[in-house]
């Protein structure tokens, strides 16, 4: 059946290419869904399973699958294995620095002396700030300070209605602010930095913007974790990034914020067999206890977008590629060159 649905939707002719890669990533999903494999009857260890467990894991499934309706997003994880502060997010530190859209935190110092140049990290503004500080073995916050380095984190605000106005101007100013605050608190000339996922998209249009000021001396350095600042070859996600998906984006988020639950929803169809499938299988056909992971508990922790920022971001970047034209694109009154860096 699955290799007929491929077969039917490669055979059609007339129809646009972008059309067709559409059809052809949504027939997947329903590939995927149909497997055997997803539903207990059809599950020979889930059968097995029940039986073993005289029907105790069908109960334990049914509670899984009750439990994720009503919060209304997969469960990845054991929502309770981990606490904020303990056992994630440990490295300890401090809010140094507050405005309506970020706070800045400094990590306390563990070595006797630290190097001169503070390290600045900015994280994506599509998930919560400590990516980089996962439990006490993963941190990447907790060995760099381990180093010598003195480490400050953007954690950006969960998007809400007071945001409905937020742009790129604005993330991008929140970035120079960042770097300005630490300059001045620690008294020295320049920073190194960290731009993560679209926080490193945003750094590179931050740099360029430095270096039409003149300021460019005040970045030491910069070094980037997954982020795309060429869009020309964007992956599956080109398939969400027309016109009709961004009208509704626009119409999921009358408030002016995107509910980041639909975010994690479309990360998860780009990998539906490795995010959705398997949990399905594992937490509602075989009821099994949700397994521990750290980094599966940070990505279900999800944050709300700014909705006309996030359109803008589709249409400029994504669908456009705008970032990589020499003065395409602007910010804070100042046009964007990358190759000014």
């Amino acid at each position: 059946l699955s290799d007929e649905l491929v077969a039917m939707t490669d055979g059609l002719d007339g129809m646009d290419a972008a059309k067709k890669d559409q059809l052809r990533f949504a027939t997947q999903p329903l590939i995927d869904a149909l497997s055997p494999a997803n539903f207990p009857m059809t599950n020979p260890v889930a059968l097995d399973r029940a039986r073993e467990t005289r029907g105790e894991s069908v109960v334990k499934g049914v509670e899984h699958l009750v439990s994720d309706l009503r919060r209304g997003q997969l469960t990845h994880t054991d929502p309770k294995a981990f606490k904020l502060g303990e056992n994630i997010a440990a490295t300890p530190g401090k809010v140094v620095h507050e405005t309506p859209l970020f706070q800045l935190i400094q990590y306390s110092p563990v070595t006797a002396n630290v190097l001169a140049t503070p390290l600045v990290i900015f994280p994506p503004w599509i998930n919560r700030f400590y990516i980089l500080d996962l439990s006490p073995k993963k941190s990447f916050v907790r060995w760099a300070v381990e180093q010598g380095l003195t480490v400050f984190v953007v954690s950006w605000k969960s998007a809400d209605e007071t945001m409905a106005d937020v742009v790129w101007d604005d993330y991008i100013r929140a970035q120079i602010e960042a770097i300005e605050v630490v300059r001045k608190r620690l008294k020295v000339p320049a920073v190194h930095t960290i731009g993560y996922c679209v926080a490193g998209t945003t750094l590179a249009a931050t740099l360029a913007v430095l270096a039409r000021r003149g300021d460019a001396d005040r970045v030491k350095s910069a070094t980037f974790f997954t982020a795309q600042v060429d869009f020309e070859e964007p992956g599956d996600l080109k398939l969400f990034i027309d016109d009709a998906h961004i009208d509704t984006i626009r119409r999921l988020s009358p408030e002016g914020y995107l509910d980041g639950r639909y975010m994690a929803a479309t990360f998860n169809m780009l990998r539906g067999n490795d995010l959705i499938w398997n949990y399905v299988v594992n937490n509602y056909v075989l009821g099994d206890d949700y397994p521990v992971f750290d980094l599966l508990y940070w990505n279900g922790d999800v944050t709300n977008l700014p909705s006309k920022w996030h359109r803008d971001y589709l249409r400029d970047l994504y669908r456009d590629n705008r970032l990589v034209v020499p003065d395409r694109l602007s910010a804070d009154g100042t046009p964007i060159d990358l190759s000014r860096i």
